[in-house]
C-alpha cells in the first residue's frame, strides 16, 4: 500500500486498534524508515498524548472523523470496539480538563482571598488610625476645655434668653488659654452652612475664631485655643456662614457674649 493510502490510518495505528492489512502495512513502512508515514505516525503518537492529557489543547484531524465513521458501518473484525477506547481519551482528556480547571479556579479564589483579606486589613487598620486620632485630637480639646472651666481667672460671660427659644449658654475666656464656648438650643446648620466664631476686639474689625457644628439635640461646644486679651476684647459673637467659612462675617450674630 502507498503513504497516500495509509494517511488516515497513522492516529488508529497510535491507538493500537488499527487492523491488518493497514496495521502491517504501515509497520513495514516504518521497518524502512519511510519518509512519509515514520513522521506521520510520530505525529499522530503526539496527537493521542496530547488528546489523552490536555483535552483543548488538540483538536482530533477531520480525516480521523471521517475514517472513525467509516468505521462504524463495518462488521467487527475482532472483539474490541472503538467507543470504548475513545470514550476512555474522552475521559482522561475531560477529567484532566476539570482538575487543571479547579486548581486554576482555587488558586485564583485563593489569590482573591488573600489580597481581599490583606485589602481589608489595610482598611481596618487604616480607620483605626483614623479613630485613634480623632479620639487623641478630641481628648486633647476636652482637656483644653476642663483646663479653661477650672482656671480661677477665666471670666465667665452668659447669653441667651432675651428672645423665645434663642440659643443659651456660656462663654469662659481665659487670658493664657483661650476661649470656650458652650450653646444649648443651637439648631443644626443646614445643608452647605456652618457656624463660624468671633473673637470682636475693642474699636477692631472681628477676627475669625474657627468653624463648628452642633449635633443633632442642640448642643455645641467649641474651643479657641491660645492667648486672648481680655481688656482688648469686647465680645465674643457666632455667626451662619458657608460651610468653608469666610474671613468676614456676612449675617447677623447668633451668639453675641459681652465682655
Amino acid at each position: 500500500m502507498t503513504c497516500d493510502e495509509l494517511r488516515d490510518s497513522y492516529e488508529l495505528y497510535a491507538l493500537g486498534v488499527l487492523d491488518d492489512p493497514e496495521s502491517g502495512e504501515i509497520r513495514e513502512h516504518l521497518s524502512r524508515e519511510c519518509p512519509t508515514c515514520t513522521p506521520g505516525v510520530r505525529n499522530a503518537r503526539q496527537l493521542v498524548t496530547m488528546l489523552a492529557a490536555t483535552a483543548p489543547a488538540a483538536e482530533p484531524p477531520a480525516r480521523l472523523r471521517k475514517r472513525v465513521l467509516a468505521m462504524a458501518g463495518e462488521p467487527p473484525r475482532r472483539a474490541w470496539s472503538w467507543s470504548p477506547v475513545w470514550g476512555t481519551i474522552a475521559a482522561v482528556a475531560f477529567l484532566a480538563a476539570v482538575i487543571l480547571g479547579v486548581r486554576e479556579r482555587e488558586a485564583a479564589a485563593g489569590l482573591g482571598r488573600m489580597r481581599s483579606a490583606a485589602s481589608a486589613q489595610a482598611g481596618e487598620l487604616a480607620r483605626l488610625q483614623s479613630e485613634a486620632a480623632r479620639q487623641t485630637q478630641e481628648l486633647a480639646r476636652l482637656n483644653e476645655a476642663l483646663a479653661i472651666l477650672n482656671a480661677p481667672d477665666a471670666k465667665q460671660v452668659v447669653f441667651g434668653g432675651a428672645a423665645p427659644q434663642p440659643p443659651r449658654g456660656r462663654v469662659f475666656v481665659d487670658a493664657k488659654r483661650g476661649v470656650l464656648l458652650v450653646a444649648s438650643n443651637l439648631a443644626p446648620a443646614p445643608a452647605g452652612k456652618t457656624y463660624e466664631m468671633w473673637v470682636i476686639p475693642k474699636g477692631g474689625k472681628p477676627v475669625p475664631a474657627g468653624l463648628f457644628q452642633s449635633t443633632a439635640d442642640g448642643t455645641a461646644l467649641h474651643l479657641l485655643a491660645g492667648p486672648v486679651s481680655l481688656t482688648g476684647t469686647a465680645a465674643i459673637a457666632v455667626t451662619l456662614e458657608a460651610a468653608g467659612g469666610v474671613p468676614q462675617p456676612t449675617t447677623q450674630p447668633i451668639i453675641v457674649a459681652a465682655l
